[in-house]
Order: structure tokens, then C-alpha cells, then sequence
């Protein structure tokens, strides 16, 4: 560059516009790379916005009466197997044999349709530890009569302890079965549980 005063030599001016030519070129290397990123974005938020996407599909239900119906005999008591209303779906259903506390036992997990879980819980020849083991070890807070039976009832709704799904259980004899129904719903989702149980309940033979 030229002293203040001087004019530039050819020298110098040829390197002030070659100089000059390199700026503008990184400049607008830069601009390209602004508007290419810009571009993609734009053209992600296109397809996000705009593509069709399906809903994931949900597990599909089980059907517990099915399974019941290839265990059944293998008890000393036929298996439950409630008639629930529209809306009520199974997402589990399993006999459960060769268990560590020695009790056979058939499981019902239900959805109901407020999405709140209701199991059921059939031992068969079942003791005293098995019962407490299924209902979170909770204390029983008074009993209730339903199908003719007599019902243990645990409410820990209002315990301030994590009972993990048994905020609330029923619990009953019939036959050589030990029947509990627990789980999170509120009690008329459980009214409709033991009410659909009553008449398999009395063939299994007289309550405690």
C-alpha cells in the first residue's frame, strides 16, 4: 500500500485489487453457506409440517378368555375371566406356575377406560404371605360385601407412601382360590370389576 502522499505503484495497486478480490470472494463463500443452511432448514420444516405421519399403533389388546380357556384344569378352581364392557381392553393375561413362594397363580391386567390399571390376581391354594405380598404389604382399612362375599378392603389413596399399583385393593376367598383385584382406578371402575367376577365367584364355592 501506498504511503500517505504517495501514489501506489503498479505494484501495489495490482495487490490492493487482488487483495480486495480474495475478501469479496471469502464474503460471499460465507453468504452461500448462510443461505444453504438456511435453505435445509426451510426445507425440514416443510416436510415436518406438512408429510403425513400415521399414529403409532397401539399394543393390541389381549384376550384373556382365550388364554383361560387353553390353562383351564390345570387349577383346582376354574380360571376368571370377567365380561367386561365396551371400552374395558387386557394388555396382560398369563398362568403363572413354578413361582418362588410356591402359589400358582392366574393374572388378569386390565386398562379401564378412564386409562387407569386394574388388575386381578387369582391364587390358588394361596397362604397368608402370598395375600400380603399381592397387596403391598398395606394393613387392611375396613371390608365390604359384594357377589355375596366378603371383601378386604386396602385403600392407600391417601397413605403418602409409594405403593406402586396397589393404591387401592379388594381382596376375597371362594373355593380354594384367593381373589385379588388392585390397582389404581377409582372405586367404580372396581365395582365394575367385581360385579362382572359374581358369577364365576359362586360356582367356586362359598366365601369366607
Amino acid at each position: 500500500m501506498a504511503e500517505l502522499g504517495r501514489p501506489e505503484t503498479p505494484e501495489e495497486t495490482a495487490e490492493r485489487k487482488a487483495e480486495n478480490s480474495r475478501n469479496h470472494r471469502n464474503r460471499q463463500t460465507v453468504n452461500n453457506l448462510v443461505f444453504s443452511l438456511i435453505a435445509t432448514v426451510a426445507v425440514v420444516a416443510l416436510i415436518v409440517l406438512f408429510v403425513p405421519r400415521g399414529q403409532p399403533a397401539g399394543a393390541p389388546a389381549v384376550d384373556y378368555a382365550s388364554i383361560a380357556g387353553q390353562a383351564q384344569g390345570a387349577e383346582p378352581d376354574a380360571l376368571l375371566t370377567p365380561a367386561l364392557p365396551s371400552g374395558w381392553k387386557s394388555n396382560a393375561a398369563e398362568l403363572r406356575t413354578k413361582t418362588p413362594d410356591g402359589v400358582d397363580a392366574w393374572y388378569i391386567g386390565l386398562i379401564t377406560p378412564s386409562k387407569e390399571y386394574i388388575g386381578i390376581m387369582q391364587g390358588f391354594k394361596a397362604n397368608d404371605s402370598w395375600l400380603a405380598t399381592q397387596v403391598d404389604r398395606s394393613l387392611v382399612s375396613s371390608t365390604k360385601t359384594a357377589c355375596g362375599l366378603r371383601w378386604d378392603v386396602y385403600d392407600n389413596r391417601n397413605s403418602g407412601q409409594d405403593n406402586g399399583n396397589v393404591d387401592y385393593a379388594l381382596a376375597t376367598k371362594a373355593g380354594s382360590s384367593t381373589v385379588v383385584v388392585f390397582g389404581t382406578a377409582q372405586n367404580q371402575e372396581f365395582d365394575t370389576v367385581t360385579n362382572a367376577l359374581c358369577d364365576q365367584l359362586g360356582t367356586l364355592g362359598a366365601g369366607k
